[in-house]
């Protein structure tokens, strides 16, 4: 088990979302431009309410990728019955960018706030290569969405790179 899937087959996500792969791009995901996702970190609901800056490192400008961000214990992780749902997809992002996804890739579904309500949640980011631009179509639903199902069904394969974090309901206390 290579260091940069481990951590992804001890929280789960390979297994429940993702197949064993091999990364060969560097992904950053980062919140609020000082928050950098790192697998298994918990960040607070309120601290993610806008979509992040992802970079893509070592494609192409010839080259364009999908990310999909999901969550795979909705609505709760003892009894995760709408696994996996669909909370953002960005595709024909193109390689070697430091932009965000939003302004250089073509958002298929919009960036939706997480907003767990039971346990602690994990949120996955997988990147895909495409086989060319404009080449995935849209998911028909955000509920019961299947990342590995997607992937083959646009012709994907397996990831190129992942990263996840933990997130679980913002309490008045908890807050403070």
């Amino acid at each position: 088990m290579s260091r940069l899937t481990g951590p992804l087959t001890a929280g789960g996500v390979i297994g429940d979302v993702l197949d064993m792969f091999t990364p060969s791009i560097k992904m950053t995901v980062v919140y609020n431009s000082n928050m950098q996702v790192n697998n298994g970190f918990e960040f607070m609901p309120s601290a993610i309410t806008a979509p992040p800056r992802v970079e893509v490192i070592g494609g192409d400008m010839r080259t364009f990728y999908t990310l999909i961000m999901t969550d795979p214990d909705s609505p709760s992780p003892s009894d995760p019955t709408e696994r996996e749902y669909l909370y953002w997809m960005v595709t024909d992002i193109p390689g070697t960018t430091s932009n965000s996804f939003v302004c250089s890739g073509r958002e298929m579904m919009s960036y939706e706030i997480p907003k767990p309500l039971i346990g602690i949640h994990r949120y996955v980011f997988s990147l895909f290569q495409q086989k060319g631009r404009q080449t995935v179509l849209p998911p028909s639903s955000r509920h019961h969405f299947n990342t590995r199902q997607f992937a083959q069904y646009n012709g994907l394969g397996l990831p190129v790179a992942a990263v996840y974090f933990n997130a679980q309901r913002e309490t008045a206390a908890r807050g403070r």
